[in-house]
């Protein structure tokens, strides 16, 4: 009698995807752009080889299983390799976002008890700011035609002379990476993922009706590797063999492009104001670049405008939605155009592609409402979303946030979302960011999207304000094209092809730049402290 146990009981753990593109994809390009432009080419198979040299050179600087070592780097080459060298040696790979304020980093540190850094020259003044406030027992640089600071140890030197590792088997329940939220409503904390959660997500993420990513793709991951694992994408790359392009510091419109169409990139990944910036550089000299072998924008992190789509197509360009948090590894959710809607008119396949998308596999979802309750999916009731999954965190570093996750274990996300008959998500706002007027709700993120549709305004944030007699009432923040003009008459007009008279907003305030987070997202908080009194 078969009794069920007959399967090998083969760890799921990131040293196979490592060993992996060492054995298989030894020769596919590894581009790395530095800070001053320059451009440097390796490989997978020699960033997993030297990867074996540096797990040797940390386990003499006194790394063992379980210790975190901290990144302070750009999308480069030295951060693959970390990528690569810290979860197989069964430490633990910390990325620090270098755009975070001293005090954040100074309280991520602290939290996470980082045993180690290394960190890119060029952000040595970002770790100046908060290095004397926790004690590392090494500081290695990554240094480009000059040697380490005083006190600090070089990278290349570490490597040079180190032996390969023999790697150790891993628990695939094993810590391997881990990395902060982006502390919006209160401090960051601390999302750790499993060797498990780590192959089971960049295999998902690869799927045809994910993210799609084959050995034939050229990858530029523009979202960066500092903020939850570039979306997967690294390992991904690994793992089929793909190509990968790593941009460093320069995102700007030009520089993206440029990188786009010298490396013939075939999918990028970046959230919105990315690729809002690099459409108006297309839209202002659309002859310039050849971008012919560019298949797919991925675009995640805030929702994407219908304008954004409609100006990527009109440049023979695919944008593609996704969804996801830090503490879902991050892919939950992927918006790929149905069979059934191909032949539909365009209004119809915009109304699919401007949605968040439909869960990815193994990854399940539903929603509640203010009392409690589970929302049909009919595209008209609105709840929270609530996720889990084997790439969903179950809880936080530390045992913080408590009361993000329900008593039954799925991870509360704090989006409200209507879901339709296909299992399709929309996200309508933020729980916070919810506008209550008269006891109806509004969406901002719908308000915001339809703002961003006139020609005339680039961004566009809407917040509530309080309000005597409804409550609270939306009061749009806008900032205009530069050389065009809109006037509140005009922006309401706009609105009421969409929205009833009650949902507009009472009031528009026009600033010169919209306040973000280190991640590109919209701060409300600082909107609404600056525009509520």
């Amino acid at each position: 009698m078969i009794n069920g146990l007959t399967m090998d009981d083969y760890p799921l753990s990131p040293t196979a995807v490592v060993e992996r593109a060492e054995r298989f994809h030894t020769d596919k390009d590894v581009v790395s752009r530095r800070p001053d432009g320059s451009i440097t080419r390796t490989t997978l198979g020699a960033c997993a080889h030297r990867a074996r040299k540096l797990a040797t050179a940390l386990t003499d600087l006194g790394v063992s299983e379980g210790d975190k070592v901290a990144t302070l780097l750009w999308n480069q080459a030295e951060h693959l390799e970390m990528y690569f060298a810290v979860p197989a040696m069964g430490a633990i790979v910390h990325t620090l976002n270098p755009r975070l304020h001293a005090d954040e980093l100074t309280f991520i540190v602290g939290d996470a008890q980082d045993r180690i850094i290394v960190v890119d020259e060029s952000l040595l003044e970002v770790f100046d700011s908060f290095r004397l406030t926790h004690h590392f027992d090494h500081v290695i640089v990554v240094t480009h035609n000059r040697p380490a600071p005083a006190g600090m140890l070089d990278y290349e030197n570490i490597i040079r002379d180190a032996e390969p590792i023999q790697w150790p088997r891993i628990d695939e329940r094993q810590a391997g990476a881990m990395c902060y939220t982006s502390g919006t409503t209160g401090r960051p904390k601390g999302v750790v993922y499993s060797h498990r959660s780590l192959v089971l997500h960049s295999m998902a993420a690869a799927l045809p009706d994910a993210l799609g990513v084959s050995t034939q793709d050229t990858l530029l991951p523009v979202v960066p590797m500092f903020h939850v694992n570039a979306w997967g994408l690294p390992y991904a790359a690994a793992l089929l063999g793909a190509r990968l392009v790593l941009p460093g510091s320069k995102l700007d419109a030009v520089s993206v492009l440029d990188l786009i169409e010298t490396e013939k990139v075939t999918m990028s990944a970046g959230v919105p104001t990315v690729w809002m910036t690099m459409l108006d550089a297309l839209d202002a000299e659309p002859n310039r670049w050849d971008l012919s072998l560019l298949d797919r924008l991925i675009v995640g992190g805030a929702a994407a405008p219908r304008s954004l789509l409609e100006g990527y197509d009109r440049h023979g360009l695919t944008v593609v939605q996704a969804w996801g948090m830090t503490e879902t590894s991050p892919m939950g959710a992927v918006s790929r155009l149905p069979a059934d809607l191909e032949n539909c008119d365009e209004k119809t396949k915009y109304e699919f592609r401007t949605r968040q998308g439909i869960a990815m596999p193994f990854f399940d979802i539903r929603a509640r409402n203010e009392d409690g309750e589970f929302i049909v999916w009919d595209d008209n009731a609105m709840g929270e979303l609530e996720v889990r999954g084997p790439w969903v965190a179950s809880g936080y570093h530390n045992d913080t946030g408590a009361d993000n996750f329900t008593e039954d274990g799925w991870f509360r996300t704090g989006d409200i979302v209507r879901i339709d008959s296909r299992g399709c998500i929309r996200i309508c706002d933020r729980s916070k960011d919810l506008v209550k007027s008269g006891g109806e709700w509004i969406s901002s993120v719908d308000l915001e999207n339809h703002l961003m549709a006139h020609p005339a305004v680039a961004e566009a944030a809407v917040i509530a304000v309080p309000d005597e007699r409804w409550g609270e009432r939306p009061l749009a923040v806008l900032v205009l094209r530069t050389g065009m003009t809109a006037d509140t008459v005009q922006l309401r007009e706009h609105l009421s092809t969409e929205f009833a008279r009650w949902q507009l907003p009472e009031r528009f305030e026009f600033v010169s730049t919209i306040p973000r987070t280190a991640t590109g997202k919209f701060k409300k908080r600082d909107l609404r402290d600056q525009f509520t009194a």
